[in-house]
């Protein structure tokens, strides 16, 4: 491994980070497409000879890497959201009614979709569920375009979220977490010690319990800690420093996994904490700003790399197949599947809109990291094909999803935005 080409390569994607949000404001391409030709064209060239991109070799640094910026993503989700979610009031609960259709609907419906498409394509069953589990999940990292744009604070009125930003982002927070024990089924399997009573008692609501559990106790003595400690020097809110947002997420993720939960899960279950107290505090929007800083450079890093490693052999086993699962999920099994998840639903969201929910499932960044984690727990399920077909899903949603975010979004995504304009000037583009 070259350290030199790394520095080169972090220093390129800091700058692009700084730079493309606002170039590409009023064009209908996503920084996520621009980063992944770029590194696609700089892998044509000698420059990346050495760069650690191979996923054979390199597994444990991507795991890694890839874990690390699943869960600044997953932090900075938490921080946006202004709709409270309090475990012991029901009628909170209700009004997240969207999001537990997707996750408690959707997604199965797309895992056993992909599941039952990988058999009928000649994969054995772990592979094929491996395969289903590590694409089902939307990705909190590259969906920043669908998304709420951070927390409202300050001593306005919070205004409603928007119905249709609010379930794509709250999706993308916890079924990162929620694909887990579709994962580990695969494992078992793999092994040959799959038990329907473990799976279930311990994989499917033992560790995700634990991991809600933790992240609400780490959130609420870190709020106790920073908004209301008798001790002015550990009272860091006052002071604005946001790195608590750090603090927090490696606090929240590290202690969940030392006990065996999940730790996706606890992360964004810190966060929503952390965000509920003193919910109008100007602190909240300091944390996410940080998050959100690191975790645009560290997705733009990713994304560098993943463009060097599809021209340097990452695609060499894709096949039609890879291809017929990659657009089928894309434009065939997530659509319908959230469209069938909707059916009776009065979330208020008009047809259109929750076409959209539907469609926008962006593959991204945590499927790399399923992907590998699996494959390092059990070898036996590491396949190049895998590797291609899973790296052409995400390239594929990256495009697809990022050409159409910007004007779908614009279109349906705010009330009173169904027509857009056909020209607009510069005034209206910046007022957007």
């Amino acid at each position: 491994m070259n350290a030199d080409l790394v520095y080169l390569v972090a220093g390129a994607s800091l700058f692009l980070a700084i730079v493309l949000p606002a170039l590409l404001d009023r064009w209908a391409i996503s920084a996520p497409m621009v980063l992944v030709a770029v590194g696609f064209a700089v892998g044509l060239t000698p420059l990346p000879d050495g760069m650690p991109i191979d996923p054979t070799i390199n597994r444990e640094l991507i795991e890694h890497v890839t874990e690390l910026a699943v869960i600044i993503a997953l932090m900075g989700v938490g921080l946006a959201l202004d709709r409270p979610l309090e475990l012991r009031r029901p009628s909170s609960w209700r009004t997240w009614g969207s999001t537990w259709r997707m996750l408690g609907i959707a997604m199965p419906l797309t895992i056993a979709a992909v599941t039952v498409l990988g058999l009928a394509m000649g994969l054995g069953l772990a592979a094929a569920l491996l395969l289903a589990a590590a694409l089902a999940p939307t990705d909190p990292v590259l969906a920043s375009d669908v998304q709420v744009a951070g927390p409202q604070t300050g001593d306005h009125e919070v205004d409603e979220p928007d119905e249709l930003r609010f379930t794509l982002t709250s999706e993308a927070g916890l079924n990162d977490g929620l694909a887990f024990p579709f994962v580990y089924a695969a494992i078992l399997v793999a092994a040959g010690g799959f038990s329907w009573l473990e799976w279930i008692g311990w994989y499917t609501v033992g560790k995700v319990a634990i991991g809600v559990v933790i992240g609400v106790v780490v959130g609420r003595a870190l709020a106790q800690v920073a908004f209301r400690s008798t001790s002015h020097s550990l009272r860091v809110a006052e002071r604005g420093e946001s790195l608590t947002s750090l603090a927090a997420l490696i606090s929240a993720y590290g202690l969940s996994e030392v006990v065996g939960g999940y730790g996706f899960l606890a992360v964004f279950a810190c966060a929503m904490t952390f965000r509920s107290a003193e919910r109008a505090h100007d602190y909240h929007a300091s944390m996410h700003e940080v998050t959100e800083r690191l975790e645009r450079l560290l997705t733009l890093f990713l994304l560098l790399m993943l463009g060097i490693a599809l021209s340097r052999g990452l695609l060499d086993d894709l096949d039609w197949r890879s291809v017929a699962v990659g657009l089928g999920l894309i434009l065939v099994i997530r659509p319908l599947s959230g469209v069938l998840a909707f059916i009776g639903s009065k979330s208020g969201m008009s047809h259109a809109q929750r076409g959209a929910v539907a469609f926008f499932g962006v593959r991204g960044i945590g499927s790399l990291y399923y992907l590998a984690y699996a494959t390092g727990e059990a070898p036996e399920l590491a396949s190049d094909w895998m590797w291609s077909t899973v790296a052409f899903t995400v390239t594929a949603s990256v495009i697809i999803h990022g050409v159409l975010a910007t004007p779908v979004m614009y279109r349906i995504g705010e009330p009173g935005t169904e027509t857009p304009p056909t020209s607009p000037d510069k005034e209206s583009v910046e007022d957007r």
